[in-house]
């Protein structure tokens, strides 16, 4: 799911809705799981958590796994259960805030979150990963170069804050190079960090 970048307030499910209208593709996954997607396990339960029209989960659905994809904007979630219907994955699109209804815990081998910031879901989403369960996740960071994403910075991540929301996981990647060096190149904007629940 991604924030709009214009406004201070969070958005409510009718102004995702009114932004999925003018769009129809789910676009590309997040960067950290195209970039890490060999880590994935063979099989499992996996969360694409705020899902928006679903580019994560359909990968983790091509990639073997059962895939659940929660968003709490009703039209991204009829569109990805469309598509997925289409192309025969095994993809459960459920409407449902995940804030008030977060993943249950011990539940899946695979979490994946994408431009999507509510903090306080961090002890949550740490207790629903599997034993050895993976976590993906990847959003914007407060040392950007560019306007892309949102500009509250409520919704923008702090220098290494997925570290610390997410430090009882063991660290398999991280990545965060703000605004350091040649800012034309690199991956810029966004921390991503993989990491695993010990076993």
């Amino acid at each position: 799911m991604e924030h709009k970048p214009t406004s201070h307030r969070p958005p409510t499910a009718r102004d995702w809705d009114a932004r999925y209208r003018e769009r129809h593709e789910p676009g590309v996954p997040a960067q950290v799981l195209s970039l890490y997607r060999h880590l994935l396990p063979p099989r499992g339960l996996a969360l694409d958590l705020a899902c928006g029209l679903g580019a994560n989960a359909l990968l983790l659905a091509g990639a073997g796994l059962n895939t659940l994809a929660w968003d709490y904007a009703p039209l991204a979630i009829e569109r990805l259960d469309a598509l997925a219907r289409q192309r025969r994955l095994p993809i459960q699109a459920e409407v449902r805030d995940v804030v008030l209804a977060p993943p249950e815990a011990g539940r899946f081998a695979v979490i994946t979150v994408s431009r999507f910031l509510e903090r306080a879901l961090a002890p949550a989403l740490m207790a629903a990963l599997q034993p050895g369960g993976l976590l993906f996740y990847e959003t914007f960071v407060r040392d950007k170069v560019s306007a892309v994403g949102p500009d509250n910075p409520d919704f923008l991540l702090r220098e290494n804050e997925l570290l610390q929301l997410f430090a009882a996981l063991r660290l398999r990647a991280y990545r965060e190079e703000g605004s350091v060096g040649d800012v034309s190149r690199g991956i810029r904007d966004i921390a991503m960090l993989v990491a695993q629940k010990p076993e």
